[in-house]
């Protein structure tokens, strides 16, 4: 697209009269710049991105992302507020084509205006004091409750709100005083019991502790600024596109380089804000989080601490503070109190690192069953590539080549089948999973990219050697995205292998460019402006070669077994405004003909052997006591109610620890090789699914063989 008139039309517009008087302007804020990049943003979203999409139709969807970032917990806002701000909704495409985004000024407005009275609410409730044993509750899921109608019900909200976190702050002193007399005991403190009696002085400390905590969260929501809250407002107008779509601050920008290059220290995941919460999205692959184990996908940190430090309470930041506390140098430690989607609290000790490469690299592992048979383990952890060290001659390690060299060591030990591990992979290099692909293909399409013009281009298996022709089993979850994904879909399209995993993988099948909003300037006006950013949009879609999108559905396993996982509303089907799953016309291809594999039958097999596995009996029990425990958000606010949620929580977590899958082996909630102390070889005979994958491979391959 061809920018220059549109600066030109902006340039005559930048003339009118502000929104705002400037000498009313922060410092930093630039009225101007902002109006330049609404203006810009109005443009590209709606030309650039694959769904070309109207502002006109976003609108709505902007509006309520944009009053679930600004008060995520419905812990600010009146109803009355939201009726005020609800009129700006029918105008946000004006707003920006205008470059005068009222709606984020008034919502600054009303915001800050609730922010004080609330902040004098507060103290005041914790000044009049609660009562620890009457019987209140709280619903703990913004969706299941509406804005406050009025500065009553407003202020009950957050009695219980406060009241709550002196509970917890002053049943986690009385543990602390236990562990001190059990300590010189020689014994392990429990959760405190019930005994109805109340410590005054240690009642005191926890509501001080609230009231500090308190100050330090409202201090932190006044230093917010009026750039911020424009910020806030551009990302939600990109991510009304779709999830994946962002509008990145210099800032953010910067952050998301130093992210690309893997130079930053850390504990290696990658973050996002969920209803004014910190959640993680990934463990990266070879990092300090995925070494120590406990860390998943799905858990949200509620507060950070240094070494022998007070916890930080991030909830309700903004992630780049969260991130600020969260990260640090090599060598450091830090203590996250996570809360796990079921709804337990753990704390987890990490040492911070940098990724370490040599993880991150493809893994391969002979197994034998009891009848001395030898299977090939074969696990990916990203289909990575260095696209900077690129070349005929660098010496940059891939994926590609790193699996070709495990597989030939894997034929060399003539095994009798292959396991190929993709599970929590979240993509990566598209080239290097089209080739390893047809590593097991004799030549053809792989798959199907479509852009925003609609045209298709289909990468295809240019070898028509296949380097592997023996049974595969494509192991995956609902972390598998993206370009594993296209893996586990091509081998199942072509009848080249059998799929087991949950009920769907993670369901991305788009694609993300980053425009670089200073790129089309001219140089007069890159001189005028600070940094506008970036954005980041989704520009193409995945089909397979049957026609079908690996977007939103995912790839359906061909033998669905139960994981701790299918309780969690995870993948691209549960994030708001994703695109969805839609169909091209199919491109001809050749079903493999050599698999052992009749699908009814694996199915068969694997019912059988999962209801006689202890294993995978634990993991149902464990499975419906946390689906059952995830979906209860109204939780008591009382002392004997608390104690008995902490006494059931804690009890959960033993018996987690304790189950199939305990961190001694895979981890408890993927199912994936994690703990580095202990060898591959003896991960894998602890893993059920790998397990299930091998009694599978030998019971078809042996029928098949008895049929001929």
């Amino acid at each position: 697209m061809n920018f220059f008139p549109v600066l030109a039309a902006w340039l005559i517009f930048s003339l009118l009269p502000a929104s705002l008087p400037a000498k009313s302007m922060p410092a930093e804020f630039d009225v101007d710049r902002n109006r330049l990049i609404a203006y810009m943003l109005s443009h590209q979203l709606a030309s650039q991105h694959y769904a070309h999409k109207s502002l006109e139709n976003i609108a709505p969807a902007a509006f309520d992302l944009y009053l679930r970032q600004i008060d995520p917990r419905k812990r600010f806002l009146l109803t009355a507020d939201v009726e005020q701000l609800r009129p700006h909704a029918d105008h946000i495409d004006e707003e920006l084509r205008r470059g005068r985004v009222e709606l984020a000024d008034k919502g600054a407005e009303l915001l800050n205006l609730r922010i004080n009275e609330v902040e004098a609410m507060t103290a005041g409730l914790l000044e009049e004091g609660f009562d620890p044993h009457g019987a209140d509750s709280l619903e703990l899921d913004p969706k299941k409750i509406e804005y406050a109608s009025s500065a009553a019900e407003l202020r009950d909200r957050w009695r219980r709100i406060l009241k709550l976190q002196v509970l917890e702050s002053y049943l986690d002193f009385v543990k602390q005083e236990n562990n001190g007399a059990a300590g010189q005991a020689g014994k392990t403190a429990a959760e405190p019991s019930d005994d109805g009696a109340v410590n005054q002085e240690l009642w005191a400390r926890a509501v001080n502790k609230v009231r500090e905590r308190n100050q330090r969260f409202f201090h932190r929501l006044r230093q917010e600024t009026r750039q911020d809250h424009y910020n806030l407002f551009f990302d939600t107008v990109a991510r009304a596109f779709d999830p994946h779509t962002n509008y990145m601050p210099p800032s953010s920008k910067e952050d998301f380089d130093i992210h690309m290059s893997g130079s930053l220290e850390g504990i290696g995941a990658l973050l996002r804000e969920d209803d004014g919460f910190i959640k993680v999205v990934r463990i990266i692959p070879g990092s300090a989080a995925e070494r120590q184990g406990q860390l998943q996908a799905e858990d949200m940190i509620l507060s950070v601490a240094e070494k022998e430090g007070e916890p930080v309470d991030i909830s309700d930041m903004r992630i780049r503070e969260a991130v600020s506390f969260i990260r640090g140098p090599k060598g450091s430690e830090v203590s996250l109190t996570v809360q796990k989607p079921d709804g337990a609290k753990k704390v987890i000790t990490i040492v911070r690192d940098v990724v370490q490469i040599e993880e991150t690299y493809v893994k391969s592992e002979v197994i034998e069953n009891s009848r001395g048979e030898r299977i090939g383990y074969v696990r990916i952890p990203s289909f990575y590539r260095d696209f900077a060290a690129a070349g005929p001659m660098s010496q940059a390690r891939n994926c590609t080549n790193d699996f070709r060299r495990e597989l030939r060591h894997l034929r060399e030990n003539r095994i009798g089948g292959l396991i190929l591990d993709l599970r929590d992979n979240g993509g990566g290099s598209l080239s290097d999973a089209v080739d390893i692909s047809g590593m097991f293909l004799p030549g053809g399409p792989v798959v199907q990219v479509k852009n925003a013009q609609g045209e298709i281009k289909v990468l295809e298996d240019a070898d028509p050697n296949v380097l592997y022709d023996g049974p595969v089993i494509v192991l995956v979850n609902k972390f598998s995205a993206s370009a594993s994904e296209i893996v586990a879909a091509a081998l199942q399209d072509y009848n080249r292998a059998l799929i087991i995993g949950g009920d769907h993988t993670h369901g991305k099948g788009t694609v993300q460019s980053i425009v670089d909003l200073n790129r089309n300037l001219p140089l007069l006006h890159r001189k005028k402006y600070d940094d506008l950013g970036a954005l980041k949009l989704t520009i193409q879609k995945f089909y397979r070669v049957n026609g079908e999108s690996t977007q939103y559905k995912g790839v359906e396993p061909d033998v669905v077994v139960p994981t701790m996982l299918d309780y969690l509303k995870s993948g691209e089907r549960h994030l708001d405004y994703s695109l969805p799953w839609d169909k091209v016309e199919a491109v001809p291809f050749r079903p493999w003909t050599g698999s052992p594999f009749n699908v009814d039958r694996a199915r068969e097999l694997s019912g059988g052997r999962i209801a006689a596995s202890p294993d995978f009996v634990k993991i149902r029990e464990r499975l419906e006591l946390a689906r059952e425990r995830s979906e209860r958000t109204r939780i008591p606010v009382s002392l004997a109610g608390v104690r008995k949620e902490r006494l059931e929580l804690a009890a959960f977590s033993e018996a987690e620890e304790a189950g199939p899958n305990s961190l001694d082996g895979p981890s408890p909630e993927h199912g994936t090789p994690q703990n580095k102390d202990i060898p591959l070889r003896e991960q894998l005979d602890e893993d059920p699914y790998v397990q299930l994958a091998v009694h599978l491979m030998n019971e078809l391959a042996n029928e098949l063989a008895l049929a001929q």
